[in-house]
Order: C-alpha cells, then structure tokens, then sequence
C-alpha cells in the first residue's frame, strides 16, 4: 500500500505540469477528527478519538472543442486519527468517475454515492458525525445509502421550473458480472431514478433504488423524499420520510424512517442544529429513536470546530448507536440499550 501510494505521488508530481496545460487539475482533501465519549447503556463507555470520513482528492476539468466538458475525479478515504492503520486499502475508496457534460445535461462512470444516497442532502445537518441520520437509514440489510460499482449516471439539465432527473444503473459489483459463467452472480445490479429541485428557500430530492436478487445484501427497494425549507436566512427546516423493502421480509422486515432536522444560525460564525428521526421496523420491539443536539462555530470559511450529543433510544430487540456511520471510532450497540454519544470536532477542507 505504502509503495502504491509513492509512486502515485511521484507520478503525480511529475505529471501534474503537463495535465495542467491542458487541463484545470485540483488537489482537494478534508481533515475532520473529534475526541468522543460513547456510552452503549451496557458495557462500554470510553473516550478516543475518530477520523470521519477524512479525505485527499484530485479533480480535473476541461473545456472540449465541441463546447463539452470532461471532467474527473479520484477521491481516498484518509484516517487523520491513525494514519494508514489497514495495509489492504486499495486506492481510489471514495467517489471516483469520469464524466462529459454540456447542455444534454450530465453523464459519468465509476464508483461514487448512489442518487438515492444523495437525496437525504436536505437534512444532512449532521453528516459524518456523531448523530448521522445515516444510523437510523442505513442498518441491517436494507441498506440503500451506498457508493455502488461500474456505475452509470446520467443528470438532466434543468427542466421547466427548476428540477433535474437522475438516473443510474450499477451493472455489477464485481469486476466483471459473473466471471466464472456458472450463473451464481449475474443479477446483482442495481437502478436509481431521482428527482431533485434545489432553488432559493428550497431544497427538495426524492429518489428511488431497487437491486436485483443476487446483490450483496438480497433483493430489496427503497424509496426516499426529504426536503428543507429556509424559514428565515438564518433558520433552515427539513423533514425526510423513507421506505424500505426486501425481498426475504421474514428475516428482514419492512421499516420505515420519518423525522425533521432543523439548523439556526444564532451568531454571524455560530449554528445551532437539532433532529429526531424514528425508525418503525414491523417487528416486535424493534424500532429505534435518534435524537441529537449540536453546536458549531466557523473559525474561517475552511475550518469549523463543534460540539454534538447524541443518543439512540432503542427497543427491546433494537441495537442501533449514533456513532456506527463514517467514522473510525466505533463499537457496538448493546440489545434494547440506549446508545449515547458526546463528540468534540475540528474539521479543516482544503
């Protein structure tokens, strides 16, 4: 890995000169670390520290002779808080893909956030921290919140009054879509169908995903709307409702997710954000409640500090925690425990 990693970086170096030329290249990345106090109502209540979803990547774009523009990206998750601690981490883990775009719209190949993972934006007041609405959305095998492989997307330009059309197909999740020709992994592919509206005082996205019977996790479908609505300058609301449904619902019943976040902007540098979110599962005694409350203060338009309290509030037969989503610090809920977690950040985009 370390090996990989030089010679990408000398490469890179040399290189760069000449993409330059001919294209816009940037390097980009995200240092976001926090010290955490998680309690699992049980066993475990310790203090350490987490990377969450720390990043480094290059983007690149240019400007075609037929008006189209080609654009890319290669993005890896960086652990801030242990450096390379996996040596079996591949290069290029986040969103990577290649893309043209101009006035049909949008289209791009590779690896990166499904649409249906994207629609829960509105109300991503506390995305890759403590109180992650992801840890209510996305549990067990009725997971939809994914970064699919050998995908295809394409985005419409804008239609009459304001909206874009998404759509993407995951063709396989493998390299190749059953390699040994013995008919065990040939339908494992995945189809997103988005609708999105962001102008003004809205923000607005729906979104539907269906995979096949043979992708990782089963057959299974969801369906997500989530929206937000800035009240005043200074005070964003939003609310999301989502489905979900597999195949096998014996072993994986139907749940549904609904709640509202809400950030306010108290001071010039300084916000305040809340959410509840409730998880209804149809089985006995397992549903799941997420609460949280946080503050965040802007030392610069590129550095934030904040402060989160968290806690799931589980059933009988629920083991959901607030923590489980994006950050390298991560145990365990305990069985109809509540889960409750204090999390102080610093995080740097550069």
């Amino acid at each position: 890995m370390k090996k990989t990693l030089s010679a990408l970086a000398i490469g890179a170096t040399i290189l760069t000169p000449i993409m330059a030329a001919a294209a816009d290249v940037k390097v980009y990345g995200r240092a976001h670390v926090s010290l955490d106090y998680l309690d699992d109502g049980q066993d475990y209540n310790e203090v350490g520290l987490s990377s969450n979803s720390s990043r480094l990547g290059f983007k690149a774009e240019q400007k075609l002779e037929n008006g189209m523009t080609v654009f890319g990206q290669i993005e890896q998750e960086i652990n801030f808080a242990s450096g390379s601690a996996n040596d079996d981490v591949e290069f290029a883990t986040r969103d990577t893909f290649v893309g043209l775009k101009g006035d049909f719209g949008q289209a791009r190949i590779g690896r990166f956030d499904s649409p249906f993972k994207v629609a829960r934006g509105p109300v991503n007041f506390f995305g890759d921290m403590i109180g992650d609405v992801r840890n209510v959305t996305r549990a067990g095998n009725l997971r939809f919140d994914e970064r699919n492989n050998n995908t295809i997307e394409y985005k419409s330009p804008k239609l009459a009054g304001g909206f874009n059309v998404l759509g993407a197909l995951s063709l396989h999740e493998a390299n190749s879509p059953d390699a040994l020709k013995d008919d065990t992994k040939d339908k494992d592919k995945a189809y997103d169908l988005a609708l999105t509206y962001k102008e003004g005082k809205v923000d607005f996205a729906a979104a539907y995903e269906h995979y096949e019977e043979e992708a990782t996790r089963g057959e299974r479908d969801g369906f997500r709307v989530a929206a937000a609505y800035k009240i005043t300058p200074n005070f964003n609301l939003g609310g999301l409702y989502q489905f979900l449904q597999h195949d096998n619902s014996e072993a994986n019943p139907d749940a549904q997710v609904f709640g509202v976040a809400g950030e306010y902007k108290f001071a010039p540098k300084t916000s305040l954000r809340g959410e509840v979110f409730h998880r209804d599962v149809d089985a006995d005694e397992s549903n799941a409640t997420l609460l949280a409350l946080g503050v965040e203060h802007r030392l610069d338009p590129a550095v934030r500090v904040y402060a989160n309290l968290a806690t799931v509030l589980n059933d009988e037969n629920s083991t959901l925690t607030p923590w489980a989503q994006a950050r390298s610090n991560n145990v365990a809920g305990a069985e109809g425990q509540d889960a409750t977690g204090l999390s102080l950040g610093l995080r740097y985009d550069f």
